[in-house]
């Protein structure tokens, strides 16, 4: 076997279960700092035995078995190393206890387990999000630093003392009870969202990782069929759905192909009739939220595939009501987008004028939709200084090229 082979099969099991993993380990004294250091461990001794001895039949159970024991031998002696033999770890990990953990069907998922916990009131809200995303959705202080716009190393310094409130509060890793739920699910939905949004690439500097876009997925769709009467939850499962239906057409890692641009035949009906059904079962529930919200300006858009256009008029009414309920800068920018595409550039830029944020003046989707709208209302000077903006600030190299073009 190649190493090449082992690390890519390493790599696979760490994408695809290292969340699961993680929260099986920590779920025992809730100490998940150790539990990482031990699945590091298991990892290393993966790379450094699968290509001479082969890739176990079961990887993720031969990985907790070799962290379980190494976490075992950490508890009897800080000095102690782990003294099994490869041999016998890949023997037990065949064994019916171990593939029982590992089989997603035993709660709905362990990852949501995890998520809940991060959750957890006694957690400062500021870094329950962040926290899931690192622990439960493998994202590191990096890439949540640029999310939340702190630096790395403080990011780093917020996420060790949360784990350690959980581990000194002794917080059970369990999916709560129903009436707990609605002030933990809030910060639930906003990670697995974020962890989304991360991986479309939608902050700067990130780069796509298709197998977390597929986990958020996973995690939206498992909590909306664990709680059906959540209209948010099923919201979210819509939002992602919908978007990930338009996935393979946004593009290479060359070529940005923005949404109006996009060939709907290569856009995914499955996805889209799922997400619908997730939009209409959340709509059943007359409560609206922003996951709803999102879901629906999604709906819009997709629509093109069967209709051939775009309900400019439905998107400024949602988009309005999206910034009424979450007032962010990017939902204030893109509605100035859609009332420019229903009233003309003058409206929309006086839409986007009004916004009073002084952070508007570094977002680079506030630049490139003003250059658009300047250049639709024939202001050429100043759509090309709107355009160098917002080519300043994009690191994304095919949006670079793409805006290039335009200016």
């Amino acid at each position: 076997m190649t190493i090449d082979f082992a690390v890519a099969r390493a790599e696979e099991v760490a994408r695809a279960s290292y969340g699961r993993l993680l929260a099986i380990l920590a779920s025992k004294d809730g100490d998940i700092e150790a539990a990482e250091d031990c699945l590091a461990d298991a990892f290393a001794q993966a790379l450094s035995t699968w290509p001479s001895r082969g890739v176990p039949d079961n990887p993720e159970a031969w990985l907790l078995t070799v962290a379980r024991n190494r976490r075992h031998d950490i508890r009897r002696s800080a000095a102690y190393q782990l003294t099994d033999s490869l041999d016998d770890v890949v023997r037990a990990s065949s064994s019916s206890a171990t593939m029982a953990e590992l089989d997603p069907g035993t709660i709905p998922d362990r990852r949501l387990a995890l998520l809940f916990v991060c959750a957890h009131p006694a957690i400062d809200r500021a870094v329950r999000t962040p926290l899931m995303l690192q622990t439960v959705l493998g994202f590191d202080a990096d890439d949540i630093g640029r999310a939340f716009l702190v630096p790395a190393a403080t990011m780093a310094q917020r996420l060790v003392r949360a784990k350690r409130r959980i581990r000194d509060a002794r917080i059970p890793f369990v999916i709560p009870e129903r009436a707990q739920m609605p002030e933990r699910l809030a910060f639930v939905l906003e990670a697995i969202y974020g962890a989304y949004a991360i991986d479309f690439a939608l902050v700067a500097g990130a780069s796509p990782r298709e197998s977390l876009a597929a986990e958020a997925h996973f995690l939206a769709t498992t909590l909306a069929e664990l709680l059906p009467d959540e209209p948010e939850a099923l919201g979210l499962a819509a939002l992602i759905s919908l978007s990930s239906a338009r996935r393979d057409a946004r593009g290479s890692a060359e070529e940005f192909v923005p949404l109006d641009e996009q060939d709907t035949s290569c856009w995914d009906a499955e996805l889209i009739a799922l997400g619908e059904r997730y939009l209409e079962r959340a709509s059943s529930l007359r409560s609206l939220g922003r996951f709803q919200l999102e879901a629906a300006i999604q709906s819009v858009h997709c629509a093109r595939a069967k209709s051939g256009v775009v309900d400019a008029a439905a998107l400024v009414k949602l988009h309005a009501a999206l910034v009424t309920v979450a007032p962010t800068l990017g939902a204030r920018v893109a509605h100035a987008a859609a009332v420019g595409r229903a009233s003309g550039p003058a409206a929309g830029l006086a839409t986007l004028d009004a916004i009073d944020d002084d952070a508007a003046r570094r977002f680079q989707p506030a630049w490139a939709t003003r250059a658009h709208l300047l250049a639709k209302a024939g202001r050429a000077a100043e759509a090309r200084d709107a355009y160098d903006r917002a080519i300043s600030l994009t690191t994304d190299a095919a949006q670079r090229s793409y805006l290039e073009r335009r200016r």
